[in-house]
């Protein structure tokens, strides 16, 4: 079972969309204007371990499953981890790229990302520690329909490269800290 079988995302119109862009970029706005900490954020997910290899997660009021497929040890469930990341990043260019088109005034009528990523499992299975364990390439493919010139969307892809939160993780490095408890 995966989210879609589940939960469906309401149809909206692009007016509807424009409204609650806005919406939103002015009430955080407002709010960072008038407490600059109010743009701190600190996100929190737990995971349990089920079945092989599986990972229950629980995120907010959200919950979903993450698994492997057969070949690395999985019951092919859910989706990977890694897949789930590229899943992270694309759904976070979408994000992006229609709340800088809205505030920018670019028209972007339908918006598509498909992402590809490398990663060498040798690692992973510490048959070779040389090589990197994560994604050592990624590649979007980002298609918009819309009426700009292919200029503005050009210009938008670099306002969204320079803001995309889940972009920023894989781009650069990020300071993780783990502890281990013996429950």
């Amino acid at each position: 079972m995966t989210l879609l079988d589940t939960n469906t995302v309401p149809p909206v119109t692009a007016s509807e969309r424009s409204d609650r862009l806005t919406a939103a970029g002015t009430a955080w706005g407002g709010r960072i204007a008038a407490d600059r900490t109010a743009a701190h954020l600190t996100y929190r997910v737990r995971g349990v371990g089920e079945g092989a290899v599986a990972t229950a997660i629980s995120a907010g009021k959200h919950a979903f499953l993450v698994d492997e497929p057969a070949a690395l040890a999985g019951d092919d469930v859910a989706a990977s981890p890694v897949e789930f990341a590229l899943g992270a990043l694309v759904s976070c260019q979408v994000v992006v790229y229609r709340l800088y088109a809205q505030a920018l005034g670019i028209q972007v009528d339908d918006i598509t990302i498909d992402a590809e990523g490398d990663l060498d499992a040798a690692r992973l299975f510490g048959i070779d520690e040389s090589v990197r364990a994560g994604f050592t390439a990624i590649r979007l493919a980002i298609t918009i329909t819309g009426p700009e010139t292919e200029d503005r969307y050009q210009e938008l892809r670099a306002v969204v490269d320079a803001h995309c939160p889940v972009l920023d993780l894989f781009a650069n490095a990020t300071p993780v800290s783990a502890t281990v408890t013996k429950a």
